[in-house]
C-alpha cells in the first residue's frame, strides 16, 4: 500500500526533475546505478561507524532515484525489460547495504548482540521475500502479497535509525528490527502459500484439460448403437467399405 502511495506522490514530484534530465541525454540507467551507489556508500561509511543521523539523509537524498528512473523511462517511452531488471537487481544491493551498515555497527563497536542479529535476520528474509516473488514470476505465478513490502521495510528502518541517531535510545530500533524480522519472515510464508495454491490450481486444470472427450454426436454413457433389424426401414449396408471410420 504505502508502495503504490508514494510511487504515485513521488511521481508528480520528480516529473520535472525527471524531464529536464532527459533533456541533458542523462540515461535513465545511469539514475540508476548513481542512486545505488549513493546509498551503498551512505550505509557502508557513515552506519559502521555509528553516524546514524548523516548517514540516513545521504541513503534517503538518493533512494529517490528508485523513483526518479521510472519516471524517466515513461517519460521517454522506451520502458524495457533491461531497465527493471537492473533497477530490480541493484534495490537488492540498496538493502544489503542498509542492513550491513547496522550489522557492521552493532556487532562491533556498538557492542549489541541482540539489535545486530536482528538487523541480519531482516538482511535474509528480506532477501528472500525479494527472490521468491522473482522466483514465481518466473515460473508464470504471482507472489505479489504480503504484509511487509520493500517500501515499509525500507521507510521504517531509515526513520527508526535516524531518529536513534539524533535522540532516541538503541532499544527503539531494536524493537523495529524485530517486528520487521518476523513481518518479513510472515511475508515469505504468506508468498509461498500464494504460490503453492496457483500451482495446484494450475494443476488440476491441466489434469482436467487430458480427459479424453467423446466423439462427436455421442453422449459419454451412450451404448453403441444396435444393428437395425432387417425391414425396419433401415437402408442396406454396402457390400463392401473402403474408408475407415474418422
Amino acid at each position: 500500500m504505502l508502495n503504490r502511495f508514494a510511487r504515485a506522490l513521488f511521481t508528480r514530484l520528480f516529473t520535472p526533475v525527471a524531464r529536464a534530465l532527459l533533456r541533458l541525454g542523462v540515461s535513465p540507467d545511469v539514475v540508476t546505478v548513481v542512486g545505488t551507489l549513493g546509498v551503498c556508500a551512505g550505509a557502508l561509511i557513515f552506519y559502521p561507524t555509528g553516524h546514524f543521523v548523516i548517514g540516513t539523509l545521504v541513503i534517503s537524498g538518493f533512494v529517490f532515484s528508485d523513483t526518479l528512473d521510472g519516471v524517466m523511462a515513461r517519460l521517454s517511452g522506451r520502458p524495457s525489460k533491461w531497465g527493471a531488471f537492473l533497477d530490480s537487481s541493484l534495490d537488492r544491493v540498496g538493502d544489503a547495504a542498509i542492513f550491513s551498515g547496522l550489522i557492521l555497527w552493532y556487532l562491533g563497536r556498538g557492542d549489541d548482540m541482540l539489535t545486530g542479529g536482528l538487523a541480519l535476520a531482516c538482511l535474509v528474509f528480506g532477501s528472500l521475500v525479494s527472490y521468491v516473488r522473482a522466483k514465481a514470476e518466473g515460473i508464470g505465478l504471482k507472489a505479489d502479497v504480503g504484509i511487509a513490502e520493500r517500501a515499509e521495510r525500507l521507510v521504517a528502518t531509515l526513520l527508526a535509525t535516524g531518529l536513534v541517531g539524533w535522540f532516541l535510545p538503541d532499544v527503539v530500533l531494536t524493537v523495529v528490527l524485530a517486528v520487521l524480522a518476523v513481518a518479513s519472515a510472515v511475508t515469505v510464508v504468506q508468498r509461498l502459500l500464494y504460490v503453492r495454491k496457483q500451482a495446484l490450481a494450475a494443476g488440476e486444470v491441466r489434469a482436467r484439460s487430458r480427459l479424453v472427450l467423446p466423439e462427436a454426436g455421442q453422449h459419454e454413457h451412450d451404448e453403441p448403437d444396435e444393428p437395425a433389424a432387417p425391414g425396419a426401414g433401415s437402408r442396406p449396408a454396402p457390400a463392401e467399405s473402403t474408408s475407415q471410420d474418422a
